[in-house]
């Protein structure tokens, strides 16, 4: 059974990691209720751990080249532009929503870890 999922997802890593895009733009885009957690900033967290998953999606819907960090960070630059022209398409068609450096700085940081871990987490659970 564990294989089956593996060799699907493997099938459909790119479908994934467009389907993960969209679902970023649609909601970085549209009106959400605010979420009433005390968490001090609570929403750079999930600025973070969206961009984790996103690039983490990315990375293993891009399977040559698994071994060339140049790829990896090619990868990460480009989500990099695709946050910030996030943020900045937030400032500007939206008006319940504000474009933040910090936010985009969330999301760099999230790009990053999702690098760093790919090859450790991914290669010693043997999924890519």
């Amino acid at each position: 059974m564990q294989k089956t999922i593996k060799n699907l997802l493997r099938r459909n890593a790119y479908s994934i990691a467009v389907f993960i895009t969209i679902v970023i733009i649609y909601l970085s885009l549209s009106p959400l209720k605010e979420f009433k957690i005390d968490i001090s900033n609570f929403d750079k967290i999930l600025h973070a751990l969206a961009y984790v998953i996103l690039t983490l999606s990315w990375l293993l819907a891009i399977k040559k080249s698994h071994n060339s960090i140049k790829t990896k960070l090619w990868i990460g630059v480009v989500i990099v532009i695709f946050g910030i022209i996030i943020e900045v398409l937030q400032s500007k068609l939206t008006i319940y929503r504000s474009g933040e450096f910090l936010d985009a700085l969330a999301n760099t940081t999230g790009i990053t870890i999702a690098i760093l871990l790919f090859d450790t987490v991914f290669k010693v659970k043997k999924i890519i």
